[in-house]
């Protein structure tokens, strides 16, 4: 069969082909998996994108549920996403914040459904025994710094990670008392530079990552309190990316989601992986590399109709 240039091409029908884009990328290659809750679900389907792809990274760095994801994905390289599909889609709140289980004084819940989510997951007890070099990012309470965990206990270092501050207890680990990566680093690109990689591919979530649209919220407490949370994280993130894009190519993948759950929802798993499997492939079939900047999709779907659409732009390149 033949492309629109008219090459013939040796592809299958069916068979999905290799990201030109991904090829090209400079090594060593990190993927960087960012926090959110249950939105890691989509994490799960642009997993699939990148492993359908034939795409294996060259060292994993995750935050809160990015390192949970991260550690399965360095576990098994290129075939992690069915596990984590049927992880994520039969897991429930309750596993994972069970009420009636106060924890101390430091937390709402007790850590214990994370510990057994964690222990389902048949991972070496060390971070030095997954396939793939990893690292989890907490954030250090004392100091405020980044803690990147990339040896040791694997267990402690996923739980620091996802230590939500007031929701899940503090880990002493090392010396160190660590809460949730995501309060210093909700997307960790700048540890994926410190730790070496000459390019990014960021498996992002919700519409923390993408462009704000203007917007009042009502003047409820919480109405109030979550704007700001998001532009909280919105600009920490922008931050971040543009810093390290400027040094070496950065892929954000979209998940070509329009509407997201609470990120305590895990009701709605199943629609984000199948649609952030699809957004991110699309993307991926039509990424072109052309040394350092960010590349990404600017801006969410109109409708999930509009997936088809994804455009592969270069925001900040050095040297334009």
């Amino acid at each position: 069969m033949t492309g629109d240039d008219g090459l013939r091409s040796s592809r299958r029908p069916g068979e999905v082909p290799k990201s030109v884009g991904l090829g090209t990328l400079p090594g060593p290659v990190a993927v960087v998996v960012g926090g959110g809750g249950v939105l890691g679900a989509a994490q799960v389907g642009v997993g699939y994108a990148l492993e359908q792809r034939g795409f294996v990274p060259d060292l994993i760095i995750g935050t809160s549920v990015g390192a949970l994801n991260g550690a399965i994905a360095a576990a098994h390289p290129g075939k992690a996403a069915p596990w984590l599909e049927l992880m994520w889609t039969h897991v429930r709140r309750r596993e994972v914040f069970p009420l009636g289980y106060l924890s101390s004084r430091a937390s709402i819940f007790a850590d214990r459904g994370l510990r057994r989510l964690i222990a389902r997951a048949g991972l070496p007890s060390r971070i030095e025994q997954l396939e793939i070099p990893f690292t989890a990012v907490a954030t250090d309470l004392a100091t405020g710094d980044l803690a990147l965990l990339d040896h040791g206990d694997l267990e402690s270092a996923l739980l620091a990670s996802a230590a939500i501050p007031g929701v899940l207890p503090p880990v002493d680990r090392e010396g160190r008392t660590l809460v949730d990566g995501g309060v210093a680093a909700f997307v960790p690109v700048r540890a994926a530079l410190q730790a070496g990689a000459a390019s990014v591919v960021v498996l992002s979530t919700g519409p923390q990552s993408w462009p704000l649209r203007p917007a009042i919220p009502s003047r409820r407490a919480r109405a109030v309190a979550s704007r700001a949370g998001l532009l909280m994280l919105y600009h920490q993130i922008q931050r971040d990316l543009h810093e390290v894009s400027e040094q070496i190519p950065t892929v954000v993948l979209p998940t070509g989601i329009d509407t997201w759950p609470a990120p305590w929802d895990f009701g709605h798993s199943q629609r984000l992986i199948n649609t952030a499997a699809l957004a991110a492939g699309c993307f991926l079939d039509g990424l072109r590399i052309s040394g350092p900047g960010l590349y990404w999709v600017d801006g969410p779907p109109a409708t999930s109709a509009g997936l088809g659409e994804a455009r592969t732009t270069p925001v900040s390149k050095v040297g334009r």
